[in-house]
């Protein structure tokens, strides 16, 4: 059985997010669309793993997956398969063999999520589905010193919607700023997300952007023992996860 790894894009728009879910669930999700076509291609069963789950509505430039299969064909013969029949809106752009213990989710050593915002005075037309419009240019200064509040090891519960009892502590390793004059780019690179991590943090800084909020908002939200919380949820459109480090 051989082990392989795959680097994947996506338009999210259409999608219920990255995870396959269950029987009684929607099945129309990017993990249900690949495996789909490895089944077709191995005649096998296959479970696919993902680097990093995404929600609804939300792009990848780099997401990752990993799966076991018993075939003959090459990486490429592999990633030309899968390419000839996903949807338009999935490409796989990497198929790499791997040692057997590798697990594209377990194995991740970072993760980052970037958020797109259009700043034209004129919305782009062809471009409002992978951006989002702020109309008033947001203050990057601002933006930039609620984000530095984020760098390092904190309690992000209050940054989540997640259920489970589970650990919600994460360590952000880097966030920042990139300004081209005509887009602002927001970008959080972190060890791992909760459920909705990145669309609180990114809708946070939006407000902060846009003096709704104050930039040291971001320590209250980050102390357990404070009752404020983040209400500002950044929409969808704008979100990508670019890239998963192992």
């Amino acid at each position: 059985m051989r082990n392989f790894k795959l680097t994947i894009e996506y338009d999210g728009g259409r999608y219920d997010g990255w995870q396959r879910l269950g029987k009684d669930e929607s099945t129309n999700t990017i993990e249900n669309k690949i495996t789909e076509v490895l089944e077709k291609m191995s005649g096998m069963e296959i479970t696919l793993f993902g680097g990093m789950r995404t929600e609804k509505g939300v792009h990848a430039y780099g997401q990752t997956a990993s799966f076991k299969c018993d075939t003959q064909m090459s990486c490429k013969e592999i990633l030309h398969y899968l390419n000839r029949y996903l949807p338009r809106d999935i490409a796989v752009t990497d198929v790499r063999e791997m040692p057997e213990r590798f697990h594209a989710a377990l194995n991740a050593k970072s993760k980052t999520f970037i958020y797109r915002i259009d700043v034209n005075e004129v919305p782009d037309v062809f471009e409002r589905k992978y951006k989002y419009n702020a109309f008033k240019r947001p203050d990057v200064e601002r933006m930039e010193e609620a984000l530095g509040y984020l760098k390092g090891e904190h309690d992000f519960k209050k940054f989540s919607s997640v259920k489970k009892n589970k650990s919600t502590v994460k360590t952000v390793f880097d966030a920042g700023v990139i300004d081209d004059g005509t887009e602002i780019q927001l970008s959080i690179k972190a060890n791992d997300f909760l459920h909705n991590m990145a669309r609180l943090i990114f809708g946070t800084i939006l407000a902060v952007g846009s003096s709704e909020l104050e930039p040291e908002v971001i320590k209250t939200y980050l102390d357990v023992n404070s009752v404020e919380a983040p209400e500002k949820i950044a929409d969808t459109c704008g979100l990508f996860l670019q890239e998963i480090e192992y």
